[in-house]
């Protein structure tokens, strides 16, 4: 086993003059590039600060056709609530429509259990019943058309 004990280096700050002048030629370095970026930069600054109100009314109009399009085809859009607005009054007429329907059998079903005549009418339409001295006719049914065998027999 190794009961060594390690220390770190101990690091030795240079003089607070040699300090100062590194800092200050590293300061002119930067101060150089800085001034050559800045001068690169420059003409395209110039060119934005020109074109300003162009990439202004640009933007504005970017954004004002990407509304358009959200209003018009987005999620929420008028082409979906039109077509929802359809469905519903679709919908609403077909409500309409089983409502009459489940009246017209609320009707009958109150007819059958309360008008003699109507249970009369039924039970001779359904059951062929009829009343002493009657005669009831009824029509053979008609046998269902085959079609041909093949397409000449059509012709």
């Amino acid at each position: 086993m190794d009961f060594r004990v390690g220390f770190r280096k101990i690091r030795v700050l240079p003089p607070p003059e040699e300090r100062l002048r590194t800092l200050a030629q590293g300061a002119d370095q930067a101060e150089a590039w800085a001034e050559q970026a800045r001068l690169r930069i420059q003409p395209v600054l110039v060119r934005l600060y020109e074109l300003r109100r162009r990439i202004a009314t640009t933007a504005v109009a970017l954004v004002a056709v990407w509304l358009f399009l959200h209003v018009t085809f987005g999620a929420n859009g008028t082409v979906v609530y039109r077509s929802k607005k359809a469905e519903y009054q679709k919908l609403e007429k077909d409500i309409d429509q089983l409502q009459k329907e489940n009246d017209n059998y609320t009707r009958q079903v109150t007819e059958l259990k309360t008008d003699p005549k109507r249970i009369e009418k039924e039970a001779r339409e359904q059951f062929h019943y009829a009343r002493p001295g009657e005669v009831i006719y009824v029509a053979p049914e008609r046998p269902a058309s085959s079609p041909p065998a093949n397409r000449s027999a059509s012709k």
